[in-house]
């Protein structure tokens, strides 16, 4: 413990990342103890990152040149949160002007496959994040609200329905078509979910799929167009929905034939609460398996009169409990919305880290803030470690960085400052953990 950085965001002392040095002291406090462990690792982090909708691409294009700048290094800039995933959506979702595909309607064979739409504006914001991320760095994952409407039993993409059965062969060509094209323009397509939100029947773009049935999408149609198409090494993933049915679902989708051995982990949502030993138990009973946090917001229907800190701690609670629960990558909703919260064909507006002021420029709210204290410090390829706190009004948790630095996020949230001494093999530092703030701490 040579070098000691203390970062702190705390918005009633007007502080967001302030960095200052710290120095070892000698323990005289034996009861306010957090306690790191470098040597006992667990799950590896692939990464951090956030949605390019097309939500997100409209309202990127109504801000300045010098703002489009300032975004971009916001999200994917040293200086910024150094996302280095991000989540595309496969034809429209809600945060998008309206539903579309990319196929002309009743196209048996995709001879009208087109990318068009995306073309226009999504996949430039999306390579401007690349170069300032770079793609070796970089990873996308894609997911499908909706088939086509020709596709589906209740003949739109809208309200459920569901994937008729002699179109599962046609749908997983879908995929392979959308990640080719992709490609060829140079995005680094690596992981993919099968459906969003597959219980969902929304008043948006939706599909279901039982568990049984997404398991055999999954194994007997899916992965072998993936491996025909040279396309075996994309991670597949299931579920992409809220955690409570998160073990429930992998459980029943697993036992399909096939459907364990090819697919690579299980994607949740946060919007039915904590539910953090759901991913536990997901890792019990498969441990090989990966989980990816793939969608989460602050919704305007049930928190329009939350403030600003309520927001940026849902994050940093939900973040905190799905890390320590073994999660190995954590992707937001939208990247960046308008000043009502859109756009959303259906008007279901909801909060974003980033926001547009109306002028031309962005906001960063305080989220955004309370999310860097992970995504700038916990790099691709960290192990959690295990730490110990002496009272659960701290939420504590502890990385440790590929070149050995110790990265420890500490959580208060509530409403009285709380003294603590961060203790390593015997050493460490006394601090305080002020009222509804967050710290980051550097140890190297």
């Amino acid at each position: 413990m040579n070098n000691i950085q203390i970062i702190t965001t705390d918005q009633s002392k007007g502080q967001y990342w302030k960095q200052e040095a710290a120095a070892i002291r000698p323990q005289e406090d034996f009861i306010h103890v957090v306690n790191v462990y470098p040597e006992l690792q667990e799950q590896t982090i692939e990464g951090f990152g956030g949605a390019f909708t097309e939500a997100a691409a409209v309202s990127f294009d109504s801000l300045t040149d010098c703002e489009k700048e300032n975004f971009v290094e916001s999200y994917f800039g040293n200086t910024g949160l150094r996302y280095n995933l991000g989540r595309m959506h496969m034809n429209s979702c809600d945060f998008a002007l309206g539903n579309y595909t990319y196929v002309e309607e009743g196209d048996e064979d995709l001879h009208t496959f087109d990318i068009a739409h995306d073309r226009e504006r999504i996949l430039p914001l999306v390579k401007q994040a690349l170069a300032k991320r770079g793609t070796e760095d970089f990873g996308l994952l894609i997911s499908p609200w909706s088939p086509p409407a020709y596709m589906k039993t209740n003949g739109e993409m809208n309200h459920g329905g569901k994937l008729k059965e002699e179109y599962y062969r046609l749908w997983a060509e879908y995929y392979v078509h959308f990640i080719r094209e992709l490609r060829a323009e140079g995005l680094p397509v690596r992981y993919l979910t099968i459906q969003n939100e597959p219980e969902a029947a929304q008043t948006w773009d939706s599909c279901i799929y039982t568990a049984r049935e997404e398991g055999r999408f999954a194994a007997e149609y899916l992965i072998p167009a993936l491996e025909r198409a040279g396309l075996g090494e994309i991670q597949v993933f299931i579920w992409d929905h809220n955690k409570e049915n998160m073990y429930d679902r992998a459980r029943e989708s697993f036992q399909v034939p096939g459907c364990r051995d090819g697919v690579s982990g299980v994607a949740m949502h946060w919007y039915t609460g904590d539910h953090f030993d759901a991913i536990r138990a997901v890792k019990k009973a498969f441990p090989e398996k990966k989980v990816f946090f793939t969608e989460g917001c602050v919704e305007y229907s049930r928190f329009a009169d939350s403030g600003e800190v309520q927001k940026a701690e849902m994050y940093a609670h939900d973040m905190l409990g799905n890390l320590k629960a073994g999660m190995e990558a954590f992707l937001d909703w939208n990247l960046l919305l308008d000043t009502q919260g859109g756009p959303n064909h259906v008007g279901n507006y909801c909060a974003a880290p980033v926001m547009c002021d109306g002028k031309g420029g962005i906001e960063k709210r305080l989220s955004y803030y309370y999310i860097g204290h992970f995504s700038r410090h916990i790099r691709a390829g960290a192990k959690q470690v295990m730490t110990t706190c002496y009272t659960d009004r701290l939420e504590t948790l502890a990385f440790v960085n590929p070149d050995g630095e110790r990265v420890i996020v500490i959580l208060n949230k509530g409403e009285e400052d709380l003294p603590l001494y961060l203790r390593e093999n015997g050493e460490g530092i006394s601090l305080t953990a002020g009222a509804h703030s967050i710290k980051t701490i550097l140890l190297t």
